[in-house]
């Protein structure tokens, strides 16, 4: 059985840092897209930043220069560096992998809150 395993979410004054991590455990094979969505009180989940096995990466418009996604394959890990947060980044955070072959899989959602 697979499981995906987040860590590292909190309450954090606005313009800090937190790093979040997601890794995963069990016959999840190989991975080829890992990635970040985030879902805030009232809107639909969206996507924050992927990365591909191969190295390409994405980010949403909201977080270019402030988050920085990276995967670590041996550890079957991503993670994801979160800098400059503002309020409106206050969601919670979910990781996911995609395999080769339809494989889909989600972690159960850390808390990110930016409060002064």
């Amino acid at each position: 059985q697979v499981q995906l395993v987040e860590s590292g979410g909190g309450l954090v004054q606005p313009g800090g840092s937190l790093r979040l991590s997601c890794a995963a455990s069990g016959s999840i094979g190989s991975i080829d897209v890992m990635g970040w969505y985030r879902q805030a009180p009232g809107k639909q989940r969206e996507a924050v930043a992927h990365i591909r096995r191969e190295g390409t990466i994405n980010y949403a418009d909201s977080v270019k220069g402030r988050f920085t996604i990276s995967r670590d394959n041996a550890k079957k890990t991503v993670y994801l560096q979160m800098n400059s947060l503002k309020p409106e980044d206050t969601a919670v955070y979910y990781c996911n992998m995609k395999g080769w072959i339809a494989q889909d899989y989600w972690g159960q959602g850390t808390q990110v809150t930016v409060s002064s």
